[in-house]
């Protein structure tokens, strides 16, 4: 059994939700990144997401797309990101650390060699955005193979059949895109939410996590009552890049955000 399900069965018997930031990897330089990963899971955070930086990350919105930019300008590439989870790993054996990005990288990799090498530094999960479950079973083997989770994302569009589809392919958990569109958008709809987790909920056991639109600790809470995870993203990435040049002055406004979220999800 994996971090991940360790994880969601602890909080489980807890009778708490996953909270799960999401922050871009070297940005807005690599030296930060391990140390904020660290300061997140102190604030609360249950899973981390780490974006591999990518040149046309077309399913993120313009402030992880800058994100991406400033990494990719020190040359953050995946085997740096990779590095960072294995340095990470030094100081903490147990949070769970999934990587989300495009499948480019990857495949220039090779897909036997990126899941090895994910496995030794510490990777418990991998979600490529614009890799489809029909075209995944490469991939997701060699992932299983070295007891990684291939996660994926369903929309709001998803009827039934794809719902069905993208349940089988996944494990570890699934996640849900609660807005259509691209990362950062808003006018998040909790109703719509809770009626499409049903929806998902009659098709797989695994949890499942909702992000986009999960703004501030009260759509947290609104969210966690209703889903498994909470994930959290384009507000914590927009603190950096509002914040370049102060590096703790970053980690502390991304950790209050965190916290808040946190405490508010455990009331």
């Amino acid at each position: 059994m994996g971090r991940i399900t360790n994880c969601f069965d602890r909080l489980k018997t807890e009778g708490r939700k996953a909270l799960v930031p999401y922050v871009t990897a070297g940005d807005p330089e690599p030296a930060i990144t391990v140390p904020l990963m660290h300061a997140m899971v102190e604030a609360g955070a249950d899973i981390v997401e780490l974006g591999v930086p990518f040149s046309d990350p077309m399913a993120d919105g313009p402030v992880i797309q800058r994100a991406a930019e400033r990494a990719l300008e020190h040359g953050t590439s995946l085997r740096d990101v990779l590095a960072m989870v294995a340095e990470f790993r030094r100081q903490d054996a147990d949070t769970p650390v999934v990587l989300m990005g495009y499948l480019n990288p990857v495949e220039v990799m090779g897909y036997e060699t990126f899941a090895k090498t994910a496995a030794e530094a510490g990777v418990d999960g991998v979600i490529n955005v614009d890799l489809p479950p029909e075209e995944a079973h490469e991939l997701s083997t060699a992932l299983r193979d070295q007891g990684i989770d291939p996660i994926f994302l369903l929309a709001p569009t998803s009827d039934d059949r794809r719902i069905e589809k993208i349940c089988a392919a996944a494990s570890g958990y699934v996640y849900y895109v609660a807005l259509k569109g691209v990362t950062g958008a808003s006018s998040l709809d909790v109703q719509s939410v809770t009626d499409k987790l049903a929806q998902i909920g009659r098709h797989t056991g695994l949890p499942v996590a909702v992000g986009f639109g999960i703004k501030d600790a009260a759509s947290a809470a609104a969210v966690a009552n209703v889903a498994d995870a909470v994930v959290v993203g384009s507000v914590l990435v927009k603190k950096v890049e509002q914040n370049v040049a102060q590096s703790d002055r970053i980690t502390r406004e991304i950790t209050d955000v965190i916290a808040r979220m946190r405490a508010a999800m455990d009331v």
